[in-house]
This record gives structure tokens, C-alpha cells and sequence, in this order.
């Protein structure tokens, strides 16, 4: 899941380089940490946040085949 998101979210901003993303590991969870630089975060999270909601609707759909919760965080 992880380069998946990588890849979504490179292709959002203009400055790809600075996309981070983190993967912290849970018992029955996986929480995701997206780093991006601040002139990006807008594109990230998108208006009302929907672009974020999608990317969040995408992985906690491979989350739920694998039977684990999927939690995605955008930061700056």
C-alpha cells in the first residue's frame, strides 16, 4: 500500500520530491503518515478534503481485503 500512495500523491503536487510517507505498524492496524511540503498541502487534502477522503477510500478498501484498519494522516 505503501508505494501506492506514494505514487497518488507524487503525482498531486509540484514538488514531488518532498513527499514522505510513513508507515506505522499496529497489531490489526496501519497507520499512514503523508508528509508533504506546505505550498502542496492544499492539493493534498483538496477543497472540502476530498481528494484526501479518496485517497483514504482507496487504501481502506485494500486495508479491509487484508483485514487490517487502514488510517491515512496528511501533515506538513
Amino acid at each position: 500500500m505503501k508505494p501506492l500512495i506514494q505514487f497518488l500523491v507524487e503525482e498531486l503536487v509540484d514538488f514531488p520530491d518532498a513527499v514522505e510517507v510513513g508507515e506505522i505498524v499496529g497489531d490489526d492496524s496501519v497507520t499512514f503518515e503523508i508528509k508533504v511540503s506546505q505550498p502542496d498541502l492544499g492539493k493534498v487534502i483538496g477543497k472540502q478534503g476530498r481528494i484526501a477522503n479518496a485517497i483514504r477510500s482507496v487504501v481502506r478498501a485494500i486495508g479491509n481485503k487484508q483485514g487490517r484498519r487502514v488510517f491515512v494522516e496528511i501533515t506538513a
